[in-house]
């Protein structure tokens, strides 16, 4: 299953658990959902950063293609940027003092 649908799925899960728990003891609807929404909100917070964090991976994987960069490999990442120093002439980036002299 896709992370963000069984991190949906556990959101709404714990608000409609907390929301008919609420509701059978009386509480006013609009108090019952703003206390739903407060305890779903930290219990999935707390309990179920696995899912989150997988969530938070798709969404990134999804907005950067980019294969060195979404597999999130620091080595994948070095090697592309010494690539680019090299075919920039860029093989020692001293300081700017060392460029002028």
């Amino acid at each position: 299953m896709k992370p963000w649908v069984s991190y949906s799925l556990i959101r709404i899960g714990l608000f409609a658990g907390v929301f008919i728990v609420l509701m059978l003891l009386g509480i006013v609807w609009w108090l019952s959902a703003i206390i739903a929404a407060i305890v779903g909100f930290s219990i999935a917070y707390i309990f179920f950063g696995r899912q989150r964090d997988a969530l938070a991976r798709s969404l990134y994987a999804a907005q950067n293609p980019d294969p060195d960069l979404s597999a999130g490999d620091d080595e994948a990442a070095e090697d592309a940027e010494t690539a680019r120093r090299h075919a920039f002439g860029d093989e020692n980036p001293g300081s700017e003092s060392d460029r002028r002299g």
